[in-house]
């Protein structure tokens, strides 16, 4: 008599989870969990920054810029944290 285990062996749709499971895991490890590399941080004088390039450098430090700050509050923000 197939205990319980047997049937969840012999069932189609575990054996497709679990090959689905195995190849998510191969494909992270092949990528490094990082599918989209991080942009390399601006360079130069901060006034020729754009606004992105002023979020990304305030997000890169964990200074959480907001979305309603204005250019010149970003440029503010860096400038006090060089």
């Amino acid at each position: 008599m197939p205990t319980p285990l047997d049937n969840v062996m012999r069932s189609k749709n575990a054996v497709l989870a679990f090959s689905g499971l195995v190849t998510a895991a191969l494909a992270w490890s092949m990528w490094g969990g990082s599918i989209f590399p991080t942009q390399p941080d601006p360079t130069g004088d901060p006034e020729s920054w754009t606004r992105e390039e002023l979020r990304r450098w305030l997000a890169a430090r964990n200074l959480h810029p907001q979305e309603r700050d204005t250019r010149e509050q970003l440029l503010e923000r860096v400038k006090a944290n060089m």
